[in-house]
């Protein structure tokens, strides 16, 4: 295989999507109560209830579908969307716990990391090694 960009893109697309798929599924298991405990640990301004559920669910499903999606190359500005989201609000729970620039990385690190992949991804498009061809 030629070392190309396209090479590059799916072996990022297929690992973080395999790693999120991991980090998804167990989200989706956990139900209803996993659900809002998820919401309100991320949003702790949400009310209990049906909305805090919808929104731990929707975290959950852009962890797990968004994963599947970067896996096999589709919807892939979709998926980086809701994912840069959700790595989004992860910082912003994070962040409050750094106690000084050298415990930066190692306390709020990991989500603003990921943030920028799923930016730069979002660019750059799958590639074309996917499932789907364009038409």
């Amino acid at each position: 295989m030629k070392h190309s960009s396209d090479t590059g893109l799916l072996i990022l697309r297929v690992g973080i999507g395999i790693m999120f798929v991991l980090h998804g599924l167990p989200k989706i298991i956990g139900g209803p109560e996993g659900w809002e405990g998820l919401a309100q640990y991320g949003l702790p301004f949400l009310p209990s209830g049906v909305l805090s559920m919808a929104f731990g669910l929707a975290a959950a499903l852009s962890e797990f579908g968004g994963g599947l999606l970067l896996i096999m190359g589709c919807y892939q500005r979709l998926a980086c969307a809701a994912l840069a989201g959700t790595m989004a609000v992860a910082f912003s729970t994070k962040i409050g716990d750094v106690a000084s620039f050298t415990d930066f990385a190692k306390t709020a690190g990991w989500p603003l990391e990921l943030l920028i992949v799923f930016i730069a991804l979002f660019f750059t498009g799958p590639g074309k090694y996917r499932l789907v061809k364009k038409g």
